[in-house]
């Protein structure tokens, strides 16, 4: 039942994806990814790397609301206060039908110095089936050690997957200013390392605000604020990158090769609770 329940659910989203992408595709290789608005088209291969996930697909084939856990940006007002409702749009667009609960926290502070087991704590809090996760962009500027970054990261990551809960990380902000710092793309490597070892999804931001920021005139000043802050329009891409980073590893399927996400330990009750 619920293998049939997945494949009803999916077939629409599955259609969106194949149809107009071969079609895009077969015109042109470089093509950028369909269902993304004109302003927010990124070619995939600069967009997002998929990867399974496991306790997504659970919540779809049991019919359950989809309940994320939004990591990172600011949960202060302003432009970013409106990520939420743009990502759940987003994503209940690629996801036809299935109802997508949206819990959005700010993170102040660095991985490497104690962010990540505040995250701990919020993941106990939201019991979330997936969390997406805007990291490195405040390690980068406070110019922490690299890999003190990627290990405090990786453990983050390995302890979320090891209570059975889905994991996709979204890399740091582009600017022209920092596209030649080493130490700033040295963290922009590390959550992609992160990612490929912990096999997660990856939304590639840095990438996609470069191409993005490469095909007008104003560079990356139309989708920036200050303070290394996405404006309403570069938040609404973001949405929409992840959303379909999300639908895009949704259609993976298990191969007996690739090992499964960690398995799920108890729930987080009593003294699991606790962070650390």
């Amino acid at each position: 039942m619920r293998a049939r329940a997945w494949l009803v659910l999916a077939a629409p989203l599955l259609a969106v994806l194949a149809q107009p992408a071969a079609a895009e595709q077969a015109a042109d290789p470089g093509a950028s990814e369909p269902g993304l608005s004109q302003e927010c088209r990124v070619p995939g291969a600069q967009l997002y790397t998929a990867a399974k996930l496991g306790a997504v697909r659970a919540a779809l084939a049991e019919g359950r609301p989809l309940k994320i856990l939004a990591i990172g940006g600011s949960a202060a007002p302003g432009a970013s206060a409106s990520y939420p409702a743009k990502l759940e749009a987003a994503l209940e667009h690629a996801l036809p039908k299935v109802d997508v609960v949206i819990d959005h926290r700010g993170l102040p502070g660095e991985v490497a110095s104690g962010a990540a087991e505040r995250l701990r704590t919020m993941v106990v809090e939201a019991e979330p089936e997936l969390v997406v996760w805007q990291v490195g962009t405040h390690d980068a500027i406070a110019r922490v050690d690299a890999e003190a970054f990627e290990s405090a990261l990786s453990e983050a990551v390995a302890w979320i997957r090891s209570h059975g809960i889905d994991v996709v990380l979204v890399d740091p902000i582009y600017t022209a200013s920092m596209a030649a710092d080493v130490d700033y793309n040295r963290i922009v490597d590390a959550v992609r390392t992160v990612a490929i070892q912990q096999q997660v999804p990856l939304v590639r931001r840095y990438e996609a605000l470069h191409y993005l920021s490469s095909r007008s005139d104003r560079g990356e000043g139309h989708m920036l604020g200050r303070q290394f802050r996405l404006n309403d329009l570069g938040l609404r891409c973001m949405a929409e990158h992840v959303a379909l980073t999300i639908a895009t590893s949704l259609t993976r399927t298990e191969t007996p090769e690739e090992p499964k996400a960690g398995p799920a330990t108890q729930p987080l009750t009593g003294p699991q609770r606790a962070p650390g």
